[in-house]
């Protein structure tokens, strides 16, 4: 019976060795439960700050937007602006132009009846 006894003794110190390296297991799972907790949580600010950054974005990129629209829109305005101005001072080189041609033309007429019509 020694031996049974024997073999008892080293079940039970076996089964003291595998309680107290269940409860190490236990303790470290219990650890492992918190950091996890506290991952969680900082997880879930981070995904707390990325939707304040995604909706930053948006704003900013909607605003951007409405800048390049109002911008385009005084370009076109201005470009309109300048040739309107362009055509106008066309015009008006053109009218100086032809009213140069017609002094001209009527001093010539006036010269060459001078030289016609001198007595000699």
């Amino acid at each position: 019976m020694s031996s049974l006894e024997d073999r008892i003794s080293k079940l039970e110190g076996e089964v003291s060795k595998l309680s107290d390296r269940v409860g190490k297991l236990e303790e470290r799972v219990g650890r492992l439960e918190d950091s996890v907790n506290a991952l969680r949580e900082r997880v879930a600010r981070v995904e707390g700050i990325v939707e304040q950054m995604d909706k930053r974005l948006n704003h900013i990129e909607t605003e951007l937007r409405e800048f390049r629209r109002e911008v385009s829109d005084r370009f076109e305005g201005l470009r309109k602006e300048i040739f309107g101005e362009i055509l106008s001072l066309r015009r008006e080189l053109n009218m100086r132009f032809y009213w140069l041609i017609g002094i001209l033309m009527t001093m010539w007429v006036t010269i060459i009846l001078a030289i016609a019509f001198k007595a000699p």
